[in-house]
């Protein structure tokens, strides 16, 4: 009797258990759905964060905060001028990207438009000189017909400009949407920076795991981001403003369109902003300028392509284990997965698997130790 009685016991607790389980599930899916419109604020403004956390505490550690309530009061004050500084640090130079980026693009266009229409003969000489450079580069083993050049270049660039055209202008119409998502990043800095350690304690333990895991996945993830914004956004932003410097020092049209392209490119490996300067510098060597075109080519070479073998280890430092080839299409994943937080996301995603993954593992090892 006692046996049923205790198969019945437990029959009941597992009933119970995978009813709170599922309705525990439910609630969590509920949760991320009402924060979802939210997401990029959140994510962004985390980053933000963590990137200027050791600024914050290099300043309130010498401010007496336990005089009340005046500590209080110093405390919301330095949030607030935190939580605005930082945003505004950003706002000012997208704001100002944005519309240099907009006129450029709309310049470009309107030249390449009149260039094709005005002067249909200059590609023909110009696709004729290319040709024949590859031509004599190969040693007559590579013949490309100009014309079949002449025709994928002006239907990929007729094609690109009018993607770009049409992003700018979808991004113009939403500025009230963007001026909304730019108060709530001020918003949730404010109370990033005024109770983020309680809020980053809140939600590790949430995480049902053992305490010194969750310890090393917030250390892990603090790190990725400080890393990956250090070593990968903000190189790629270093060699953009240099290749932008170059492009304008040597006129060339549309020199902020190209310095954006050159940020996208450099996370190719290999390659990287050679796919930019590259083409640039052969094309004025093929247009007349040869002396103009080989000191372009030798200076774009040196500042903006060199600069990633220099510059990257200075701020990994070997921090992230992870080949670049992996990093490269964690990249494009996350992007192609998520859009823009993708360039974030993707890498982070994999470092963190890779953590966890090895966490696993370790206790796995444990559990058979015992």
């Amino acid at each position: 009797m006692n046996i049923e009685k205790l198969h019945i016991g437990d029959s009941s607790k597992a009933i119970q258990t995978v009813v709170f389980g599922a309705l525990l599930l439910a609630l969590f899916l509920l949760v991320c759905r009402l924060f979802a419109p939210f997401f990029t604020v959140f994510l962004w403004s985390a980053l933000l964060y963590i990137l200027i956390l050791p600024l914050h505490e290099k300043v309130t550690r010498t401010i007496d905060f336990s005089k009340k309530p005046l500590g209080i009061i110093k405390k919301n004050i330095i949030a607030g001028v935190f939580a605005v500084g930082t945003a505004t640090l950003i706002l000012l130079p997208i704001s100002f990207v944005f519309l240099q980026f907009y006129r450029q693009i709309m310049e470009l266009s309107h030249s390449v438009r009149e260039v094709l229409i005005s002067k249909p003969a200059f590609f023909r000489d110009l696709f004729e000189t290319l040709s024949g450079i590859i031509r004599d580069l190969s040693a007559n083993h590579i013949n490309i017909d100009p014309n079949e050049i002449q025709s994928h270049i002006i239907t990929f660039v007729s094609s690109g400009m009018q993607n770009i055209i049409t992003f700018s202008s979808s991004l113009a119409k939403n500025v009230g949407t963007f001026a909304i998502s730019f108060i709530f990043l001020i918003f949730c800095l404010f109370f990033f920076y005024l109770d983020g350690a309680y809020l980053a304690h809140l939600l590790w333990d949430l995480i049902p795991i053992r305490k010194d895991y969750t310890t090393v996945i917030a250390r892990k993830f603090k790190d990725i981001a400080r890393n990956l914004i250090l070593g990968y956004i903000m190189v790629a932003l270093v060699q953009a403003v240099l290749a932008y410097i170059i492009f304008f020092l040597f006129h060339v049209k549309g020199a902020l369109v190209f310095a954006c392209l050159t940020f996208v490119c450099v996370f190719i490996p290999m390659v990287g902003g050679s796919l930019v300067w590259l083409p640039l510098g052969i094309a004025r060597i093929a247009s007349g300028d040869i002396v103009g075109g080989i000191i372009f080519l030798v200076v774009s070479g040196i500042v903006i392509s060199l600069l990633d073998n220099i510059l990257r280890p200075i701020f990994l430092q070997n921090r992230i284990q992870l080949h670049p080839l992996i990093i490269f299409f964690a990249i494009m994943g996350g992007i192609a997965a998520f859009g823009f937080n993708g360039l974030i996301l993707g890498p982070m995603i994999v470092i963190l698997f890779l953590t966890v993954l090895d966490l696993f593992l370790t206790e796995h090892e444990i559990e058979h130790g015992t």
